[in-house]
């Protein structure tokens, strides 16, 4: 049985479209009531988004269904009398909240989180934004798009002639939904010992800033302004992609007996004592005249068998795949990285995917499918009463 590491803690999820919703759902994965508290009027943006457009007009675009499941929803107009007492009395339930609006939102709204801990004085409260919540840049709109070109994760990616490239992926918003979830589950741990509440303000800027340490720091503290180097690696040759007889290899011989070993196991060992090859630094300033010796070697047989023969001798390869392949992989399927839940009230069936770690040997896998817009409000607001009357009665 899965361990669930969050269970009895309670979070509000304010969020929308990506970041802020990513941060949610992990915590949810790890057993915490995540209930996600949404407009009356289309709710969370990215039910509208995905690749089906029969499931966006459902409300449950795929971008959606990606990162809710195991929540609870409950609709609110946070602009209503009524509503706005509602979700008063659910912080006062709450042990973490999470918002990713523009810096000033919920202050207008007056739920701030001077407000909120008021009610809640150990609340832990953290807002995501583009770029943290004070700063020239503060007020900006910020998408993912916006904070790679920024980050400069842009001019990093591609080669001299391509760059600068969007990563395939909105790798920025991920970021800012991991820092935020390591950041409440921080603040959490804090509590525990001190009773203190936290106001937790994360930067997407910052978080990506953060995640890019080797090319931050090779700049700060070495002076060398990082390049675009296509799938080439800065710190040692050869190491990158290579055609092989059927299909690209990443090979990451970056060790001088990895290298050696290659040499042997493609069938030229003298390139091991090769003077234009024998020292890392050799190796990198020649690492084109390299990768064409190496792959002439590896015409002889397909990427998949190379892989295999490669990594049994202990140098790290690895083929390209794309991600219907490699969610095909045993590795993957084997560790029960997804699950599937079965068709329910005429629904398809959805397999979603979990967060990247093993609690004890089991994988903490959401508690149900991602809900329909207000799917739980009546069960959430009998809550609410039933817990108020027990504190009158205590």
């Amino acid at each position: 049985m899965t361990k669930k590491l969050l269970d009895g803690l309670r979070i509000l999820d304010l969020t929308n479209v990506l970041a802020g919703p990513y941060c949610a759902y992990q915590l949810a994965l790890l057993g915490a009531d995540v209930i996600k508290v949404e407009t009356p009027l289309g709710g969370d943006l990215a039910r509208q988004l995905g690749a089906s457009a029969q499931l966006n007009a459902q409300g449950m675009g795929a971008s959606f269904l990606a990162q809710n499941a195991g929540k609870r929803s409950i609709t609110l107009d946070l602009k209503n009398e009524t509503d706005k007492q509602h979700f008063l009395q659910l912080v006062a339930t709450a042990d973490a909240l999470v918002e990713n609006f523009r810096p000033g939102v919920m202050e207008r709204l007056g739920f701030g989180y001077d407000t909120l801990k008021v009610i809640r004085p150990d609340l832990v409260y953290c807002a995501i934004s583009g770029f943290g919540q004070d700063g020239p840049m503060r007020d900006n709109p910020a998408y993912d798009q916006i904070i790679q070109g920024l980050s400069g994760i842009m001019s990093i990616t591609g080669t001299t002639e391509t760059a600068p490239l969007r990563v395939g992926y909105p790798v920025a918003d991920t970021l800012g939904g991991l820092f935020g979830a390591f950041a409440v589950v921080s603040a959490l741990l804090r509590r525990s010992r001190s009773g203190e509440g936290a106001f937790l303000d994360v930067s997407m800027l910052e978080c990506t800033l953060s995640a890019l340490g080797w090319p931050v720091s090779n700049y700060l503290i070495s002076g060398v302004e990082p390049a675009a180097m296509g799938n080439e690696n800065m710190t040692a040759a050869p190491s990158g992609s290579f055609i092989t007889g059927d299909g690209l290899l990443n090979i990451a011989a970056n060790k001088q007996e990895q290298f050696v070993a290659l040499c042997d196991e493609i069938g030229r060992p003298e390139l091991a004592n090769d003077p234009r090859f024998e020292k890392r630094d050799e190796r990198k300033r020649r690492r084109g005249e390299l990768k064409l010796l190496i792959e002439q070697a590896l015409a002889q047989a397909p990427a998949v068998e190379w892989e295999r023969r490669f990594n049994r001798r202990g140098i790290p390869a690895g083929r390209i795949l794309a991600i219907p392949q490699i969610l095909a992989e045993d590795q993957v399927i084997g560790r029960k990285l997804m699950t599937t839940f079965p068709e329910s009230e005429g629904a398809d069936r959805l397999t979603v995917v979990r967060g990247g770690f093993l609690v004890d040997g089991e994988p903490p896998m959401p508690s149900g499918r991602p809900p329909r817009l207000g799917e739980q409000t009546a069960e959430i607001l009998a809550e609410i009463v039933s817990q108020q009357a027990i504190r009158v009665r205590a």
